[in-house]
């Protein structure tokens, strides 16, 4: 188990001096400050991707501590059913979407610029259980019957009605299955069956670099049309856009092999995207460090993709690790597969239970390396750094050594969304710090309203707190009076 980084709380005039509450340029804009809020999915837009009250409230809390950046959760660009997730992919979605942009501005005192993620995602079907799958999804073939027949020693198999031939198979057990099946077959079996962007025998797939940079721009327009400050381009993790970076991404129609081929799609993207709105307005884009997964992508092709993306004109580079599916633990039937919860998701999201060397500022490294591959290049865009930030000192820290020009900080903002209001007027001490447990990750996965389970250790008497559909976990983090006076003013 690892400790919370070790270090005082800054007084509130040493807290005005650092760099940490210093100004940043994205771009055509100023934050005002280098506290950075990643996109989190709360699971709380309504089925249709609609904004919600529980979504304002959500929002409006991180607003509060007045962070100099917030970024709206991963947000659909195409218009189809995609769950209690947020969507952007029609004009219908944008009054919702303005109504967030005037709630945050209202709760941050309009001191928080207010970026939206958005991104594309292929389809994932939930692990079925066997004779589902063998009655339904599998396309049974002549090579299927041939390896039936050899495997139970009975040529009759390979005459057998469809009927009985998937009975059969469905009653196997997983050992005769590897011998029957191929690995893709095998694997939507075992986990689900899963959409990849080298699929171009699909149609819908070979044409993503047609369709896509198009729906990225028009989803760009109506983020501009709804009020936000700008937009980061979700070209990390599991999903469509890092897909096309990856090692693993092999088209032969010049989208994929070579570095090169690899980062075309993405900077069309880029391109379509600032064609569309201009360079008066804030566009930058997350994208992994490091795959971590075996022939995943390393940091040296980050290093070449954020040149590339820099030179294409992006403000900023937010930089993230991992959460892919290829490591992703089996789920069980019924369940989809979730990128978060192999070796590349703990990498993505450390716990306290990680190894060496720990949890908190794991992931800098890779920033440090982005950061200077970019500087090499001569362009001063600004690098995000994330991944286990919980406190002043470490944060001072990673930015006077030049490691990263923003700090951001996911589950200890959820934790204490006015942590930062607290550093910057010297009740430090105050902070609600984040165990690093993931309880928030594992209410992800199962598609909940995203909590933190040291929420609900501060019901206050007659408060009245607003609870998840399960009545069990309070949906928004306790207030913080700062008219009170600290519990220990001493200590700082």
């Amino acid at each position: 188990m690892w400790s919370h980084p070790e270090g005082a709380w800054p007084t509130a005039d040493d807290a005005r001096q650092s760099r940490v509450f210093s100004p940043v340029r994205l771009g055509p804009i100023w934050a005002r400050s280098r506290t950075w809020v990643p996109a989190m999915v709360p699971w709380r837009a309504t089925d249709g991707g609609n904004v919600t009250p529980e979504l304002l409230a959500w929002y409006g809390r991180f607003a509060d501590g007045r962070p100099g950046t917030i970024v709206v959760e991963a947000t659909g660009i195409r218009d189809v059913k995609s769950g209690p997730l947020l969507r952007i992919g029609h004009d219908r979605f944008i009054p919702g979407l303005r109504r967030l942009v005037e709630t945050v501005r209202e709760r941050s005192g309009g001191e928080t610029r207010l970026l939206i993620q958005v991104i594309d995602f292929l389809k994932v079907r939930r692990r079925p259980d066997p004779k589902r799958y063998f009655d339904r999804y599998l396309d049974l073939t002549a090579r299927h019957r041939a390896a039936l027949a050899e495997l139970l020693s009975d040529d009759g198999w390979r005459d057998a009605t469809d009927g009985d031939v998937r009975e059969k198979l469905s009653g196997l057990d997983d050992d005769a299955w590897a011998q029957v099946l191929d690995g893709r077959e095998l694997e939507s079996l075992r986990r689900g069956h899963r959409e990849r962007v080298t699929d171009t025998h699909l149609p819908h797939i070979a044409e993503l670099p047609r369709v896509l940079p198009g729906s990225f721009a028009d989803a760009a327009a109506r983020a501009r049309r709804a009020g936000f400050d700008g937009l980061e381009l979700h070209f990390a993790h599991a999903y469509t856009m890092a897909s096309f970076l990856s090692r693993m991404n092999d088209r032969t129609d010049g989208y994929g092999g070579s570095l090169e081929d690899r980062a075309r799609l993405p900077l069309e993207v880029i391109r379509s995207v600032r064609r569309r709105v201009g360079d008066d307005w804030c566009v930058g884009a997350r994208f992994l460090g490091d795959e971590a997964i075996d022939g995943g992508s390393p940091v040296e092709d980050a290093c070449f993709f954020a040149r590339a993306f820099a030179r294409a004109g992006v403000d900023f580079l937010s930089v993230s690790k991992g959460g892919k599916f290829e490591d992703a633990r089996q789920p069980a039937v019924g369940a989809a597969v979730y990128p978060y919860t192999g070796p590349s998701g703990l990498e993505c999201m450390p716990t306290v239970r990680v190894d060496a060397p720990g949890p908190f500022g794991r992931n800098i490294p890779l920033a440090a390396a982005i950061r200077r591959a970019v500087r090499a290049d001569g362009r001063c865009v600004p690098v995000v750094a994330s991944g286990g930030l919980c406190s002043f000192g470490q944060m001072e820290e990673i930015l006077a050594r030049g490691l990263a020009d923003v700090v951001a900080a996911a589950r200890q903002s959820l934790a204490d969304p006015d942590w930062w209001e607290k550093i910057r007027s010297g009740r430090g001490s105050e902070v609600r710090r984040c165990a690093y447990t993931n309880y928030c990750e594992g209410l992800d996965q199962r598609h909940k309203e995203v909590t933190c389970r040291l929420w609900d250790r501060e019901f206050a008497p007659g408060e009245g707190a607003e609870l998840s559909r399960d009545g069990r976990r309070r949906l928004v983090a306790p207030r913080w009076d700062s008219r009170l006076p600290s519990s220990d003013e001493g200590e700082r």
